[in-house]
């Protein structure tokens, strides 16, 4: 089941982020910053109705931009489509808000690719989105992650 984020799924968003934080595919995020950023997340629960197995959110970066970000599946449920429907979901919300072009920052880019994506450089997404990548070590030089866009 794919829903909205509330605040009694924070503090399990929060140890997913930080559990893929760990395995260096993401960078952490604070209970504050994601207390504060939860309309930007989307959810799916296993059928039980109640297990957290995944979480993606979209942030708004300008006027034109969205982001796909926080994507996390939990490794027993992979491959099951649910990254697919938590990223399905932030671009229908994304289009709603008639915001058509939506990147990401990822080490998945098969994936993405799978979706309509397309690599882009780095440098050619506005200034704007590298306000997380100070934050984070392995910036300017060592930054792994494959930028890709979508345009609706």
């Amino acid at each position: 089941m794919l829903r909205k984020a509330r605040i009694s799924d924070v503090r399990t968003i929060h140890r997913m982020i930080n559990v893929s934080s760990g395995q260096g595919e993401m960078l952490p995020r604070s209970l504050m910053d994601i207390y504060g950023n939860i309309r930007d997340f989307f959810v799916c629960l296993e059928d039980d109705g109640e297990t957290l197995v995944g979480i993606c959110a979209m942030n708004i970066i300008w006027e034109n931009l969205a982001e796909i970000r926080s994507l996390f599946v939990e490794e027993t449920v992979r491959k099951r489509g649910i990254g697919r429907m938590l990223v399905e979901a932030c671009i229908s919300e994304a289009i709603t808000l008639e915001l058509f072009r939506v990147f990401t920052l990822t080490y998945r880019p098969e994936f993405f690719r799978a979706l309509g994506f397309r690599e882009v450089e780095r440098q050619s997404l506005s200034e704007k989105i590298w306000s997380d990548c100070f934050r984070c070590p392995k910036y300017p030089d060592y930054c792994d992650e494959v930028a890709m866009i979508i345009e609706l």
